[in-house]
């Protein structure tokens, strides 16, 4: 199934946040899977893929990326992405999800589990925000570039060069970053910076990434005992492994730490064989 093929999946769902594109793929038990900043539901085409076959696989793109749009005044902070999943859910008709998050999608995902956990069947978790390490220090050169403006003055001439993007933008997040399709890289890019407007709401929202939601969701996280999974890449230069372990150590329904040896912070698009095999094993039990 190509991603062309994918996109003939797409839908549209109606919440009262505004409406959510999403790709909805196969049958069976429900996953749904939340992508980071940057990026959107199709950093899961692989993954989907895989299981399709065997679930019923529902990828959102959260507002501003891909086919979501954002309104003008958009609450972009945690806590209201994590709003964004619920009405999705319910509007959708999913009562229980295997709920599986990366990047920002992981801190929204964890916002979401402390809020609504009588939805979740299952929680994985990738490489993503925890704790007080919102924006983590690496990012912070991005952030000062928002906060200046000159994310979004530099964005067209971004755009006017993909593999010059890809190097920029993803370079520290793969192994080897020409592993990235280009077609995937505008896809990515194309909704957060393809407009003035849109750049400029980029900026607002990475300077929305702060901790207050995540903390204030850490007493939920300490009693959630639902089957969690976390796997995480273990050369990632924004989410070091000690985040892994401080997730495992916080919720009790965390039973092991799959470590991604060498891996880095897109793994499940460079490298989606590992997390397919650890999704697997953790739906199986």
């Amino acid at each position: 199934m190509t991603i062309i093929e994918l996109e003939a999946h797409r839908r549209t769902v109606t919440t009262p946040q505004g409406t959510v594109s999403c790709l909805d793929v196969g049958s069976g038990p429900a996953a749904l899977f939340v992508h980071g900043v940057g990026t959107n539901a199709l950093l899961w085409h692989h993954v989907i893929r895989a299981f399709a076959g065997q679930r019923r696989c529902v990828a959102i793109d959260l507002p501003l990326h891909g086919r979501t749009p954002a309104a003008p005044g958009q609450d972009f902070s945690l806590g209201a992405l994590a709003d964004v999943v619920e009405g999705f859910c319910e509007a959708a008709g999913l009562r229980s999800v295997d709920l599986v998050a990366h990047n920002t999608g992981g801190a929204v995902a964890q916002v979401f589990a402390a809020r609504h956990s009588h939805r979740l069947h299952s929680l994985c978790l990738t490489n993503c925000d925890a704790h007080d390490n919102v924006p983590p220090e690496a990012f912070k050169p991005t952030v000062d570039l928002a906060a200046s403006g000159a994310l979004a003055a530099g964005a067209a001439a971004l755009l006017a060069d993909p593999e010059a993007a890809r190097a920029l933008i993803f370079g520290s997040g793969y192994e080897d970053v020409t592993h990235l399709d280009l077609e995937l890289v505008r896809s990515f890019l194309d909704p957060v910076l393809g407009t003035a407007e849109r750049a400029r709401q980029f900026e607002r929202l990475i300077l929305s990434l702060r901790p207050g939601d995540l903390l204030a969701a850490e007493p939920q996280l300490a009693q959630l005992t639902v089957p969690t999974l976390i796997a995480w890449a273990t050369h990632d230069v924004f989410f070091d492994l000690s985040w892994a372990y401080w997730l495992k150590n916080l919720i009790p329904g965390a039973s092991q730490v799959i470590e991604i040896d060498g891996g880095r912070l897109f793994f499940p698009e460079e490298r989606p064989g590992d997390l397919i095999d650890a999704l697997r094993k953790h739906w199986d039990r």
